[in-house]
């Protein structure tokens, strides 16, 4: 299992990426998504697996088509005869015809059956879970219904996505080499499909909070899970940055205390901390001044969830 095709996009499939070069697997090709046009400007950017092979000078080996059903790409892959294809948050699901031509094993961030599909991350800490994981697949037509090669646990408890990303391409990173190493010696172990469980694709919606109807808890699942993208925020486009849970009770959107952190605020069955918030538009505060700006104190409300202008 020397000769590798590489397939990937994010920076979880550039750690893996990074170790195959380390440990001097001969990479053949890197598959990567088209560059984006990112921000106001929306200049070009090139995924995180494609500026990697820059800095590591294999710019010449990658190829971003648009479909791996583009004319072409069959031959191409087929004409390098590699041992293995590797695949980490490629984006793209493999045709027949790519998956016939050499094995090819997905590095899936959750510990299947559970998670199948395009945010497994997000779902674990949505659902409030204190293990997740990695599983190695050998890939087939299926959604990340693959025979299990390998898999690696972790405890995730308080971690948000961006943590959790960071300790999950490590360990894939880890078990991709393993797989490399001792592919022959592996026997495959069949999923058990009763017991899987498909995620979607996040939107930029799924961060929306409302405080009359989410609890405490969720609150935090939603910050953690939606961490940096899509974040969480209030029906008016208020961004609320940092949060934690509180201890306090009272009605909702209720000032219940003021302190150097922040303020705490009534929500559905519970109570949360708001430290730092950013309104549309404008730039990042943290919640006590913002209080102050508006002259609301404890016993006062505010209507985040429906006009941070209110009172």
């Amino acid at each position: 299992m020397k000769n590798i095709v590489f397939m990937g996009t994010p920076s979880y499939a550039s750690k893996i990426l990074e170790e195959i070069y380390k440990a001097k697997f001969n990479i053949l090709a890197i598959y990567t998504q088209p560059d984006k046009p990112v921000g106001r400007s929306q200049a070009l950017t090139p995924p995180d697996v494609k500026k990697l092979a820059i800095d590591l000078g294999l710019n010449d080996i990658v190829y971003q088509p648009k479909s791996l059903k583009d004319s072409g790409v069959k031959e191409h892959i087929k004409s390098l005869n590699p041992d293995i294809i590797i695949v980490a948050a490629y984006g793209q699901i493999l045709p027949r015809d790519i998956l016939d031509i050499a094995p090819c094993v997905n590095l899936h961030a959750s510990i299947l059956p559970a998670y199948r599909g395009a945010s497994p991350i997000q779902s674990a800490i949505l659902d409030k879970n204190s293990l997740s994981g990695v599983t190695a697949i050998a890939m087939n037509e299926g959604l990340d219904s693959g025979d299990i090669l390998a898999f690696s646990i972790l405890d995730i408890t308080g971690m948000n996505s961006y943590e959790l990303f960071d300790k999950l391409s490590i360990m894939a990173a880890n078990l991709t080499i393993k797989i490399l190493n001792e592919y022959k010696n592996i026997n495959p172990i069949k999923q058990f499909d009763a017991l899987s469980s498909k995620c979607k694709k996040i939107k930029k919606d799924d961060g929306l909070v409302d405080f009359s109807v989410d609890s405490a808890s969720q609150i935090w699942a939603k910050f953690l899970a939606y961490y940096g993208w899509p974040g969480i925020f209030t029906k008016n486009g208020i961004k609320i940055l940092d949060i934690e849970v509180a201890n306090l009770n009272g009605g909702i959107g209720e000032i219940l205390s003021i302190n150097d952190n922040g303020f705490v605020v009534g929500v559905n069955n519970g109570s949360i901390l708001i430290k730092t918030l950013q309104a549309a538009g404008k730039k990042p505060v943290d919640a006590k001044s913002y209080l102050n700006g508006k002259r609301l104190g404890v016993g006062d409300r505010v209507y985040l969830w429906v006009s941070i202008d209110a009172n």
